[in-house]
């Protein structure tokens, strides 16, 4: 039965998958949702024998209904390739009393690999499909690992372009130099003056431009979008939880049934959200564990029922009145303030209800906040929040690393420290999951500062030598390949200036 996709602020246009994903945000504003969601029939358990391609065809075609058993296979071959280190492409690690779900294995060491190496196949799949003459232009804003991830995966693919705007001074000199020396003659790079949210809102007011999408697309181009508002990058994302859960089941580690936990360091609410799309298709999660670092809206989300991007709660008597600052952290991926898929899950929470979505995400833009009912809440009840700020970041790199001789990055390490307070807390002994999202080495000076505070005051590449030496770890291929990379893109503009710079790119 095929799934028709709507947008999160208006049912009537119903877009197949391949539409859907071609078009990456709807022309309201709203964030395409599938009309139904499926459910895994007969139970998830007659998949554990599966490896993790054959899987992600089982999950993925039960969304992507309009992609043919061939086109879909064809897509995740090529994706889940040489281009990861292990064949079993997704690992758990147990360390402390959690399974950490690493998913950094890919050609940019990190969680973005596990979807943007596929997505490239699924949107070119899908402009076939579509007999789409524009040529797809992607237009994305990064935090740090979305842009090398989507510039990695789109590179020289034939019928693209890919633009990446990225905050200057918001990424790590590992992140910015795997972006600035990315190869691809239809790949551009700009940093801009301003934050990840500058970014992320100038994209989507670009997206939301009638004028702009009629000028170009007399000139031959159509915008597409590789962050995970595109539903063909969340759909992706679904498989590696249901594949975690199975494997804690093959090892004998959990039996038929049980409930696990699952932890995810947070920002744009996209791989937390693909954790909730796995419990409704039927992996038994219990908890759903949002980790904040300082940038603490979502934590506040969760804790009261208003999401306000201008103001912070007071833990003590819960009012929103101090001036929220946007922090810079050594988890910048998770350095975000609107949290943008959050609104897909607001729109399931509303009872499926588009006119209340568009209302909230109207308050938003005009006010800064927007507060949920109790009902909503209640539906909200798997949910919990929790953050670590940089003291205890950096303590937690340490204290694993010494406790299990295991290595996690800073985003990892957030997750860690929300997890163990939440075990406190809760007394809560529920087999856990934490999403590892990244490589140590693309944050070599945050993990060395906490494992060996006296090598960490190196310049940047000299840091990924100091760190394989303190901890043993393999220097992954990907960051080897970075030591002598010439630099390709310098441009760096004022947010006012990035629709210029992208008429500049296409000419």
């Amino acid at each position: 039965m095929e799934i028709f996709y709507h947008s999160t602020r208006d049912k009537e246009a119903r877009l197949s998958a391949s539409q859907a994903i071609l078009k990456g945000l709807a022309d309201d504003g709203g964030l395409f949702v599938p009309e139904r969601l499926p459910e895994a029939d007969a139970g998830l358990s007659k998949w554990k024998e599966l490896d993790y391609k054959q899987l992600a065809y089982e999950v993925m075609k039960l969304y992507l209904t309009d992609f043919t058993e061939e086109e879909l296979k064809s897509c995740i071959e090529r994706a889940y390739d040489e281009k990861f280190d292990t064949e079993v492409i997704a690992p758990l690690a147990e360390a402390e009393g959690a399974f950490y779900l690493e998913l950094y294995h890919g050609a940019t060491i990190a969680f973005k690999d596990m979807a943007l190496s596929i997505l490239p196949h699924l949107m070119t799949t899908a402009a076939k499909k579509q007999a789409l003459k524009e040529e797809i232009v992607i237009l994305t804003a990064t935090s740090g690992d979305t842009g090398k991830a989507a510039m990695a995966g789109f590179a020289d693919v034939p019928g693209t372009r890919i633009m990446v705007f990225y905050p200057k001074n918001g990424v790590s000199p590992v992140q910015e130099r795997q972006m600035v020396t990315q190869k691809g003659k239809n790949v551009r790079v700009v940093g801009i003056k301003g934050n990840f949210d500058d970014a992320q809102s100038a994209v989507k007011k670009m997206f939301a431009d009638t004028a702009l999408r009629e000028e170009l697309k007399e000139r031959g181009f159509v915008f597409s979008s590789a962050n995970s508002i595109n539903i063909g990058r969340l759909v992706p994302q679904i498989v590696y939880y249901v594949y975690a859960w199975l494997q804690l089941l093959k090892n004998g580690r959990i039996n038929e049934g049980d409930a696990i936990n699952v932890c995810v360091p947070t920002g744009n609410f996209g791989n937390i959200l693909a954790a909730w799309y796995a419990k409704q298709l039927g992996v038994p999660i219990r908890r759903l564990i949002c980790a904040s670092n300082s940038n603490r809206v979502l934590f506040d989300f969760f804790e009261s029922g208003t999401y306000d991007k201008l103001h912070e709660r007071d833990e003590k008597d819960g009012s929103f009145k101090a001036e929220r600052s946007f922090i810079l952290t050594s988890s910048p991926s998770m350095d975000i303030l609107i949290s943008s898929n959050l609104e897909r899950l607001i729109y399931h929470v509303t009872g499926e209800d588009e006119k209340k979505t568009a209302k909230f995400m109207e308050d938003l833009k005009e006010t800064g906040a927007y507060h949920i009912d109790e009902a909503m809440r209640e539906r909200l009840k798997d949910f919990r929040g929790g953050y670590a700020d940089e003291a205890r970041t950096v303590a937690q790199i340490g204290k694993i690393f010494r406790d299990c001789s295991y290595l996690i990055d800073p985003h990892t390490a957030v997750a860690s420290a929300v997890y163990e307070d939440y075990r406190r807390e809760a007394s809560d002994d529920t087999p856990t999951v934490i999403a590892s999202t990244a490589s140590p080495y693309k944050f070599a000076k945050t993990v060395l500062e906490a494992i060996d505070p006296a090598s960490a005051d190196k310049e940047a590449m000299d840091l990924i030598e100091a760190l394989h030496k303190a901890s043993g770890m393999e220097i992954p291929q990907a960051v080897e390949e970075l030591r002598n990379a010439p630099v390709l893109h310098d441009i760096v503009c004022e947010v006012e200036e990035m629709p210029e710079e992208v008429k500049r790119f296409l000419k």
